[in-house]
């Protein structure tokens, strides 16, 4: 006999959302056309009741309740079912409720502004990712010091740069200069530091001082020497600024190389280790308005 016969078929995934008079339109016309299996209850104190009687894959909150609501309904979930994934959404948010919600290892964190897609992308990666833990530990944790364990893989990247969206507190423009320099310094981390391997760690650091704010990135590898990044636009002369393109060729990496040069120019410091594996960027928030052009520094 054929074992496949014997085999149950796979169950959709399960989705509770906390519909409120917030929820938009459009995204419940996404999930109209999901394969999952989606329910709706009106409060965090129903959702809690259902799941007391059965499990979800995913939870997603309603936008009316405040976070603290939110944080404590999962921290009672876990108490049933310690693997159930959360989105949060919120109307207000403080960094104090983003690290919070950290704690408690909620999966995603949204406050206005975010774009429906965005939202859109994580509820996908809640529900069709691998089952595992969330990837995302906290060391210690304070409004203003953050210390994190994050595993080496493309999607707790992306989920740690929704966390940091909503927790850096500065204006918009200067937040998204300072995404952009972390993001490439955190993926430089886990694709030469950690060979993206789940098993592997990041360490991450995020300081918020009274003008300026650091992020600190330190990869398990053995670093590197500037001096030998051949395939990096960081290392062109003045006179060859694309000298970095057919390095790239001749060693089979894709188009780019560009991260760290582009970095420099959107933070004030880019300071790294002398092994080459710990990396900080600082970004000032009253700064001289005619500053030098920054330049990457070995300590």
């Amino acid at each position: 006999m054929d074992s496949n016969q014997n085999q149950l078929p796979e169950q959709p995934r399960s989705m509770l959302v906390v519909a409120d008079s917030d929820l938009s339109a459009a995204l419940f016309d996404h999930l109209l056309k999901q394969d999952w299996k989606v329910e709706y209850v009106s409060s965090n104190e129903e959702a809690l009741s259902l799941l007391r009687r059965r499990p979800f894959d995913l939870v997603l909150t309603a936008q009316g309740s405040s976070a603290k609501q939110d944080i404590n309904l999962l921290q009672q979930i876990r108490t049933v079912h310690p693997h159930t994934r959360m989105i949060i959404l919120t109307k207000e948010s403080t960094t104090e409720d983003v690290v919070s919600a950290l704690r408690q290892r909620a999966f995603s964190y949204f406050s206005p502004p975010y774009t429906f897609e965005r939202l859109r992308e994580m509820i996908h990666m809640a529900m069709e990712g691998p089952c595992w833990d969330d990837g995302i530990e906290v060391v210690s944790a304070t409004s203003v010091w953050v210390r994190l364990l994050v595993r080496c893989d493309r999607k707790t990247a992306e989920r740690l740069m929704q966390f940091f969206d909503e927790m850096v507190d500065i204006p918009e423009e200067e937040k998204q200069q300072v995404a952009y320099a972390f993001r490439e310094m955190l993926m430089n981390a886990m694709n030469y530091g950690g060979n993206f391997d789940p098993h592997q760690y990041v360490e991450i650091s995020y300081f918020r001082a009274r003008h300026a704010i650091a992020c600190r990135v330190k990869d398990p590898g053995q670093g590197f020497s500037l001096d030998e990044l051949y395939h990096a636009a960081v290392r062109n002369p003045p006179d060859d600024p694309f000298r970095h393109i057919p390095v790239r060729e001749a060693f089979g990496l894709p188009p780019g190389g560009f991260g760290i040069l582009l970095s420099l120019h959107l933070v004030d410091e880019l300071i790294y280790n002398e092994q080459g594996n710990e990396v900080l960027l600082v970004k000032y928030l009253l700064s001289d308005p005619t500053p030098a052009r920054p330049e990457v520094k070995v300590v």
